[in-house]
């Protein structure tokens, strides 16, 4: 596609005297996975519901698949599938039920429940109650509803909250299909930062309303470079190597040095020359959890 399937530009909110998201802009293309990560109180929540309408931002706004939500919200909202917290399910009634409740309200038809059934793996469990599913099931019942109407862009709101590890996988591997082969654009908040490194195209983290990093996982991830020294008197060994001008940082019982590889052999010899016996030299792969807490000075996610 040639223009992108949501654009935030300036997102505010205000509330009394608290600027609860500050001036946050970010883009969403068809066919991509994009994570939205944040610490306690970051901010969020409170974006999500100015993406999806349930509240109006103080400035800035939201364009979906070229509709200004603002100005034309009804184009804007048929373009969008969302799952806000967790998903809207009525457990006495069978899957099959569900889907057609919210079939009602937005006039699909017989069709596409069946469509979208499919499409999650839940058409051969339609007839069982809801009461019945397990979490992940449940989860995939509420991404077939939000799917219902075929929409372009589709926001989730913790979509593993609480799943075992074969439910994440199974979530992952859904949102990644419906992404490469439905070309659809996937806006997912997590606080499975692991996950998100593995599902995710790009992220963005926010922190205190306001956006610090955005862009594509790998680029972020690989930003920083080091090498991990692990020697037998780590102490010792940071002493010697900072009266070198080197600036170490013991991390798990290991030094960490910000430099390449190709710099490492001075810091080797300094080393062995002091006598202090060296166990492993290696580059450190940084995760999308090191650049996190980075970013937010360690604060932990929602």
């Amino acid at each position: 596609m040639n223009h992108p399937s949501l654009i935030a530009r300036g997102l505010t909110k205000v509330i009394g005297d608290r600027t609860i998201v500050d001036d946050v802009s970010f883009t969403l293309n068809a066919g991509e996975i994009f994570g939205f990560l944040g610490p306690n109180g970051a901010g969020k929540t409170t974006t999500i519901r100015m993406l999806v309408g349930l509240i109006k931002p103080t400035a800035g706004s939201v364009t979906i698949c070229g509709f200004d939500l603002r100005h034309q919200f009804e184009d804007a909202m048929r373009c969008i599938g969302c799952i806000v917290e967790n998903p809207d399910l009525y457990r006495f009634m069978t899957g099959r039920e569900n889907l057609e409740h919210f079939a009602r309200m937005l006039r699909a038809n017989r069709a596409d429940i069946e469509r979208v059934a499919e499409l999650v793996g839940l058409a051969h469990r339609l007839e069982q109650r809801v009461g019945t599913y397990s979490l992940g099931m449940r989860q995939r019942l509420g991404i077939a509803q939000a799917m219902l109407g075929n929409p372009r862009v589709l926001i989730l709101d913790e979509p593993a909250n609480g799943l075992d590890p074969a439910g994440i996988r199974e979530i992952r591997e859904l949102l990644r299909t419906l992404a490469r082969e439905r070309d659809l654009a996937v806006f997912v908040s997590s606080h499975l930062l692991g996950e998100v490194e593995l599902t995710c195209d790009r992220v963005a983290i926010i922190h205190r309303g306001k956006i610090l990093r955005e862009g594509p996982v790998r680029e972020l991830i690989s930003n920083q470079r080091a090498m991990e020294f692990r020697v037998a008197d780590v102490e010792r060994a940071a002493q010697v190597l900072t009266e070198l001008k080197y600036t170490p940082t013991i991390v798990d019982s290991a030094l960490l040095l910000p430099i390449e590889e190709s710099a490492a052999p001075p810091v080797i010899a300094a080393l062995a020359n002091a006598h202090i016996a060296i166990y492993h030299a290696r580059p450190r792969v940084q995760t999308l959890e090191d650049m996190f807490l980075d970013v937010t000075g360690g604060e932990t996610v929602d």
